[in-house]
């Protein structure tokens, strides 16, 4: 079987998606949840586990689909598992979905702490590393004194952080952008600022370590070793020295994507739902 690559992006190929049905419910929900995790996570690490119930016109009982970033480990996890008892005392029936149709998902990054998980899984813990270049409040920088400012930017506070994601043992350096900014209600309230300044800084860090690891694809072997390349971004911020970066913060707006930072930081999850139709389900 040929290589294959792993991209630190949300996955929604076909080939990824896993079925599981006929789990009864003798077990507690968070039971079943739980042992669905233990078991299908030995294969290869999960981006997402949704357990949902059977439809009424169905016997009492469950269904889930899960997504793995790998297609390897999808294939591996229906071959152990489809037709196995598992944790009830009935088997299951395991499947991978084949066919998908009305809608197309745009690659979309992970969101920061996603992708040290999968560093984690496939380069060890002590196999990359980062650190924080810069992390700046740049509120107002792009303001231009000789027009006037827009009535729904005033108020926002916005912090830039770049980040440096470092393969020592690949000899891969990867640098990262992110910009975070949200509202301040209350202007002169120290309060709110010093509360939404610390949670805007976290924001921005996750998405210049999502950012940069958006240029590193992980070549992974049947063997379980692994590969790295490194594809340079439309910024090319890794080529300055960490002195020019920091003049280029002082004199320049940056938009690098800057999204709303929300309130839960999982906005990755909206784009990620999948939505079963009839057709997605393979033939029994």
């Amino acid at each position: 079987m040929d290589p294959e690559i792993v991209t630190f992006t949300i996955p929604t190929e076909n080939n990824k998606i896993v079925f599981v049905w006929n789990i009864n419910a003798q077990l507690p929900e968070g039971e079943i949840y739980c042992s669905l995790e233990k078991v299908f996570s030995q294969f290869g690490p999960l981006y997402s586990l949704k357990l949902l119930p059977n439809a009424s016109v169905a016997e009492p009982g469950y269904y889930a689909v899960l997504k793995y970033y790998s297609s390897q480990s999808a294939k591996r996890a229906q071959a152990a598992c489809d037709k196995k008892n598992l944790f009830q005392d009935t088997p299951v029936k395991v499947k991978i979905c084949v066919k998908q149709k009305g809608f197309h998902y745009k690659s979309m990054e992970l969101y920061g702490y996603r992708c040290q998980e999968l560093a984690n899984y496939y380069l060890g813990f002590n196999g990359w590393c980062k650190r924080i270049i810069a992390l700046q409040n740049i509120t107002g920088l792009d303001d231009d004194p000789e027009m006037e400012s827009d009535p729904q930017k005033q108020g926002n506070l916005r912090y830039l952080c770049v980040v440096e994601v470092a393969l020592p043992h690949h000899g891969v350096c990867s640098r990262g952008v992110g910009v975070a900014e949200e509202r301040l209600e209350k202007r002169n309230d120290p309060l709110e600022y010093i509360s939404k300044s610390g949670r805007i800084q976290k924001y921005a860090v996750q998405k210049a370590l999502s950012n940069a690891f958006q240029k590193i694809l992980l070549v992974v072997f049947d063997n379980g070793k692994v590969a790295v390349e490194y594809v340079s971004g439309e910024e090319d911020v890794d080529c300055l020295t960490e002195e020019e970066l920091q003049g280029l913060i002082q004199v320049n707006d940056f938009t690098w994507a800057p999204k709303d930072s929300g309130e839960g930081g999982e906005d990755e999850e909206d784009w990620a739902d999948f939505t079963l139709h009839e057709d997605t389900l393979v033939d029994l």
